[in-house]
Order: C-alpha cells, then structure tokens, then sequence
C-alpha cells in the first residue's frame, strides 16, 4: 500500500479548461480525488474564477492545502491574444475552426507580452524579444498588428522602424 497521504504539504495541480464552464467531474477526479477533493466542488470553483475568460481555453493551477484548493489562472500568450481582438463569446460545440481575423494594436502587444514576462512565461532577455514572441503567437492566431502582418511587424522591429521601450 501506498504511504499515507499528508494534508499539510502544499501539491500544485495544473490543468487546461475552458474558461466560465464547470469542467467535467470525470476529468477532474483523477487528478484531485486521491488529494481528498471533491471534483464537483473545485469544478464550481474553477468556472467563478475563469469567468472573465468565458469560451476561451485557459491554464488553470490548484494549490491544494489541508484539503482546500484556491484557484489560480495562469496567462497562455494565444489567450491573452484572443482576448485582446475582444471577439465575441463562441459555443464551442458548434463553432469549430474559428478565424481569428481581427486587428490589435501594438500597444496591446506590448502590455500582453508585459504579462508574459511577469508570469515568467518569456525565455526573451529584453521586451523586445518578449514582443517579437507575442507576435509569433499573433501570425499562429492569425490576426494583424495596426494593419500589418505580425512578420512584416517583427521585422519593422528588427529594423528599427517600431519603437519598443526598453520594459
């Protein structure tokens, strides 16, 4: 048998769902049952805390402690992204292969890559770099920057025809 399990040591569970919805209890009891959770419980908790990313695909970690769960979401650059375009809230089940064809400004690029960097999600040493990776997930999302595409603003960048300030 396995050794009896510690309520007072801190576990990390991390997980992907969709923000606003109560995630299934089938794909939450492997994870959080053996910890002593009820799944229905911390699916409840989970959608009250992603409510503000509603229809969107979210990173979620759960610090469990003495059988209590806070939730915390965690920022993924292509849903800071598709947040920024402020399209309007899709049913997953019917929309499928959605276009993100929407127009952002550089500003907004810059303050989602501001966010990446205090997450510690950016492996760039300066702004810049962090920009240039948002705008990456910009072309993959496949929206434009002021008009650009998000290349043609990369190497804008590289050239020094955009102005990034230094953090």
């Amino acid at each position: 048998m396995p050794p009896k399990f510690d309520p007072s040591v801190v576990m990390y569970v991390t997980m992907r769902t969709t923000g606003g919805e109560v995630a299934p209890s089938s794909a939450l009891a492997p994870k959080i049952g053996p910890l002593g959770l009820s799944p229905k419980k911390v699916g409840e908790d989970i959608a009250k805390a992603t409510k503000e990313w509603k229809g969107l695909r979210v990173t979620v970690r759960l610090t469990v402690q003495n059988r209590q769960a806070t939730v915390a979401v965690l920022p993924a650059a292509s849903t800071l992204v598709i947040k920024a375009l402020k399209e309007p809230v899709r049913d997953k089940k019917k929309d499928k292969n959605i276009l993100h064809n929407g127009n952002m400004s550089i500003d907004d690029v810059i303050n989602i890559a501001r966010t990446m960097r205090e997450a510690d999600k950016s492996m760039a040493r300066e702004l810049k770099g962090t920009v240039k990776e948002i705008l990456g997930t910009c072309n993959s999302v496949g929206c434009t920057v002021d008009g650009e595409t998000p290349v043609d603003m990369q190497r804008m960048i590289d050239e020094g025809e955009v102005e990034i300030p230094e953090n």
